[in-house]
């Protein structure tokens, strides 16, 4: 039965149903430590190991993705990068990042990055409800500024029926956004890895996808089912 589950794992694999996939691979792996686990054949139990040895890195191969963005490379906006991760029952979206706190930064637009990737979130296939976003607070003379613009952002979401919950903690670093159907992303710049545009009428100004990338990389994960296994 567990060599069953994880053959349709991989079907479900190679037809882009990855959520369905997950769940699959992680069942045929319970049901093989059920097996070990009940057994008293040493031979049986060595082979089954092998086997969930095997379909753990196959679960893993699938499920946690590497990718690194080249300097100046394009064809990387927001869409591209979580569209496959936001499926229909992703409800809620947690965004940690310590510079959502300016307009204006060395590389680029903290708070407007920010405002395309919840624009991103309105436009669906998922039907988020509620953002939670943690940063810290400007304590410079931009601190004005980013309250008015995150309270702006979070009258404008309430427009579409999504609640924006502001979180302000001094003592973060790490940089993650979570969807609650379980995907992580881990991007090492956060969403701040394009590059500052020429002018506001420059191609890519609008248009993340042709807008040029910083180098960083990008780790996604799935933290409820890597965690099990």
């Amino acid at each position: 039965a567990g060599a069953e589950a994880v053959k349709r794992a991989v079907q479900l694999d190679v037809a882009s149903r990855f959520q369905e996939s997950l769940v699959c691979y992680q069942e045929g792996i319970d049901l093989l430590l059920k097996v070990v686990k009940a057994t008293t054949d040493e031979a049986k139990k060595h082979h089954y190991r092998q086997k969930i040895t095997e379909f753990a890195f196959l679960s893993d191969a699938k499920f946690h993705k590497h990718i690194r963005i080249e300097e100046n490379a394009t064809g990387f906006g927001y869409e591209k990068l979580f569209h496959e991760y936001l499926t229909e029952i992703v409800s809620e979206v947690l965004v940690q990042d310590p510079y959502i706190r300016q307009v204006h930064q060395a590389s680029g637009y903290l708070l407007y990055n920010f405002l395309r990737f919840c624009e991103m979130l309105v436009k669906g296939p998922c039907k988020v409800k509620t953002i939670h976003l943690c940063t810290s607070c400007d304590e410079d003379s931009g601190r004005s500024q980013q309250m008015t613009v995150l309270e702006e952002i979070k009258q404008s979401l309430s427009n579409y029926g999504v609640t924006l919950i502001i979180e302000f903690k001094s003592s973060i670093h790490d940089r993650e956004i979570r969807f609650n159907n379980g995907w992580t992303i881990k991007i090492g710049r956060g969403l701040d890895y394009f590059k500052k545009p020429q002018g506001r009428f420059s191609i890519g100004y609008c248009d993340f996808d042709l807008r040029p990338c910083l180098e960083t990389t990008v780790d996604v994960y799935h933290t409820k089912y890597t965690k099990t296994v």
